[in-house]
């Protein structure tokens, strides 16, 4: 395949709800259309019978958010490890969210699980540490900014030789990179406001039983560009291939 020609694949590892998917699509959507390029390719890795692309045959890689939880680790889960090493070792441009940003932690040898403090959802401050000036992804964003999260689990220990780029007072690792151009990012740049709303909605039983203020999350839902502006830099970067 010639280089030019290769597609970033979104790998879809999970499904939003039904009922915003029917107003919204899913989430290989709302990448794609963050990402602005065309010729993506999405790949479900949950079907073990569908082999995952060829390294070679990837411009770049987003692995999506999933309401799976990385502990439960089933098969395809740990076949997309493997690929995801695979990746990081091609040096093939990644940006992991959420799910994916666990996931390339856990494939590299990082620990991931429940965060000790709950939930973290709405909308959060991002400041980026000063690793972040001189990272090809990073570099030109504010040292602080707004972006939209919601997960249960985080990554509680990064891999060897990862560099933090970005954390808050409740989580510690809201992006790191390992290598030359694999990124990991806690929040969701692929959200908005009514996206995120719309999780309020579905997980406002458990928040109410936890004792969360719903009010001030909601207060909390904004518009994020800073934040949704790291997939059309991160497709810029990975078609032109410059990691400098």
């Amino acid at each position: 395949m010639n280089m030019q020609n290769r597609p970033i694949c979104i790998i879809k590892a999970g499904d939003t709800y039904p009922d915003l998917a029917a107003k919204e699509g899913d989430f290989d959507a709302w990448i794609a259309a963050g990402l602005g390029v065309d010729g993506v390719r999405v790949v479900d890795p949950r079907d073990m019978t569908l082999p995952l692309p060829a390294v070679s045959e990837c411009a770049g890689v987003v692995i999506s958010g999933a309401h799976a939880m990385l502990t439960d680790d089933p098969p395809w889960m740990r076949r997309l490890a493997e690929w995801t090493r695979k990746l990081v070792t091609a040096q093939v441009p990644y940006l992991g969210i959420c799910f994916g940003h666990q996931l390339l932690a856990k494939a590299m040898g990082g620990t991931v699980d429940f965060h000790p403090l709950g939930r973290e959802i709405g909308g959060v401050t991002i400041e980026l540490h000063a690793a972040a000036q001189a990272d090809p992804l990073f570099a030109a964003l504010p040292r602080q900014f707004q972006a939209l999260a919601v997960h249960a689990q985080s990554v509680r220990k990064l891999p060897k030789g990862a560099t933090l780029l970005a954390g808050n007072a409740f989580e510690a690792t809201h992006a790191f990179r390992i290598g030359t151009c694999a990124w990991g990012v806690q929040f969701h740049p692929e959200f908005t406001p009514e996206r995120l709303a719309a999780y309020l909605d579905h997980l406002s039983p458990d928040l109410l039983a936890a004792g969360r203020d719903l009010a001030a999350i909601r207060a909390s839902l904004v518009v994020t560009p800073v934040a949704a502006g790291v997939l059309p830099r991160f497709a810029r970067l990975a078609l032109a291939q410059v990691f400098e």
